[in-house]
């Protein structure tokens, strides 16, 4: 595909709903994991550390 102005790329041919929809979706989804995986490491560490293993 080619795009004449900056316009026309965001726009996606007229599905710049579902594009631009699907990588919010997507970079959700993975912030969301990120936020959940320091999460369980810092659970894991606060319990290795209270039976006195770090």
């Amino acid at each position: 595909m080619n795009w004449a102005s900056a316009g026309e790329f965001f726009a996606m041919g007229g599905y710049a709903v579902y594009v631009w929809g699907s990588y919010a979706v997507a970079a959700m989804c993975i912030a969301w994991e990120v936020v959940a995986l320091v999460h369980r490491a810092r659970a894991l560490r606060r319990t290795l550390a209270a039976r006195g293993r770090t």
